[in-house]
């Protein structure tokens, strides 16, 4: 069992040094095949031969990840992590049965995304107080989160010097560390100078030097905000906002897809913004010019 171990570690750091997964990424790789870890250790003690687990062995395994009652979804994704991890196996361990060839993932349920109309957008995005320095910083950020369809996750890890005020454009890091420029609108920009302004009241709190004065959305001391601190930020104003179904910051990311598919907006500009490279599958992508991608998004954003 210790070479499995050590095989788990080893492909955890091939997709972060080699492949330049996402934290979050790699964090649910790590959860996933320490479950199965967990799982081969109890049924076979500690004496576990990688060559002698097969199609078999995951079979049962699949069968206790739904005797946990776990939705399809997830149990879809320890199949796609153990699919990686085999597959790596093969490649560079020598492998020479992969057990995962004729497993299939489970039928997934078609659920739509939710998302906001553009009136209750407007709502949400008038909530947040001008007056008073949170208020001045969870408005930048929902209008940002809006303008942008940035994912959670790029709101966060935005430095300051990241946006470019005067050519209303900001340089995002997304998934595989793959950069991109969003432009944004207006309001968000003016928004973001009131926070701006305003953002010396939150590193001065920083008694403890822990602050991050790169960060650009800082929280109450100075600190860079979390992706769990947007989420509160966002269900503090939904709550006043009334609205009954469920709310994330990925419902605005779906929202400003769906506002500016409406308004006439292709999928091939959707996609660069939102930094999808699900084209790359079929054919080399070209980004787009970004005088082109400005053009289309002034003329498509609703609040633009």
């Amino acid at each position: 069992m210790k070479n499995f171990y050590k095989s788990i570690k080893e492909f955890l750091d091939h997709i972060k040094f080699e492949k330049n997964y996402s934290e979050h990424t790699i964090r649910n790789y790590r959860i996933d095949l320490m479950q199965f870890y967990d799982f081969l250790k109890e049924m076979e003690g500690k004496n576990i031969d990688i060559e002698k687990i097969d199609h078999y062995t995951i079979r049962e395994f699949i069968g206790f990840l739904y005797s946990k009652r776990l939705s399809k979804k997830s149990i879809a994704r320890k199949i796609s992590s153990l699919k990686s991890f085999f597959k790596y196996l093969s490649i560079h361990k020598n492998l020479k049965v992969n057990p995962l060839i004729y497993i299939s993932y489970p039928k997934l349920d078609k659920n739509l995304p939710s998302v906001l109309s553009f009136n209750e957008m407007d709502e949400l995005l008038n909530l947040p107080d001008d007056e008073t320095p949170m208020g001045k910083r969870d408005g930048a950020i929902l209008e940002f989160l809006y303008a942008t369809g940035m994912r959670v996750s790029e709101i966060c890890s935005l430095n300051i010097n990241d946006v470019d005020m005067a050519r209303e454009i900001v340089k995002v890091k997304g998934k595989g560390k793959k950069e991109r420029i969003i432009p944004f609108n207006k309001i968000a920009c003016e928004k973001l100078k009131n926070y701006i302004s305003i953002r010396y009241i939150f590193l001065k709190r920083d008694k403890k030097g822990q602050g991050d004065p790169s960060a650009l959305f800082l929280n109450f001391r100075g600190g860079r905000l979390t992706e769990r601190s947007v989420r509160r930020i966002l269900d503090k104003y939904i709550e006043k906002l009334a609205i009954r179904r469920k709310v994330s910051p990925h419902t605005i990311r779906h929202s400003f897809a769906t506002h500016l598919l409406n308004n006439g907006a292709d999928l091939r500009t959707i996609q660069e913004l939102l930094g999808h490279a699900s084209l790359s599958s079929t054919q080399k992508y070209t980004h787009m010019g970004i005088d082109e991608l400005l053009k289309i998004y002034k003329n498509t954003h609703p609040r633009s």
